[in-house]
């Protein structure tokens, strides 16, 4: 299962340095919403290595605002307590997730 990221818990968990992919999301968004047992699988196969976990835009805001996310679904990387360069928006499929990823991993 995806981790559940909050306005409470995102830069704590950002600032501990792991790789972290964090998914922001709605639940009236339909690319969001085929993208999310996606999200889930990945969060199961890179344990351990990454954090990959959602953001609930219509619960928590404040994080969303501060990276200028204004589509949906996007996909944000941080490696070492920053934000990364990598960026999804729009649907994607399990292998492009993956590429990324592993790219973040390598960084």
């Amino acid at each position: 299962m995806a981790f559940t990221f909050t306005d409470a818990n995102v830069k704590e968990t950002i600032a501990t340095g792991q790789p972290v992919v964090i998914d922001f999301w709605a639940t009236w968004c339909g690319p969001c919403m085929a993208m999310a047992p996606v999200i889930d699988e990945l969060a199961k196969e890179y344990e351990g290595r990454a954090i990959v976990g959602k953001y609930n835009v219509d619960e928590e805001n404040d994080f969303c605002t501060e990276n200028g996310v204004r589509s949906l679904p996007t996909l944000l990387f941080f490696k070492d307590g920053q934000k990364t360069a990598l960026r999804l928006v729009g649907g994607q499929k399990a292998d492009a997730i993956r590429a990324k990823i592993d790219e973040l991993i390598a960084l």
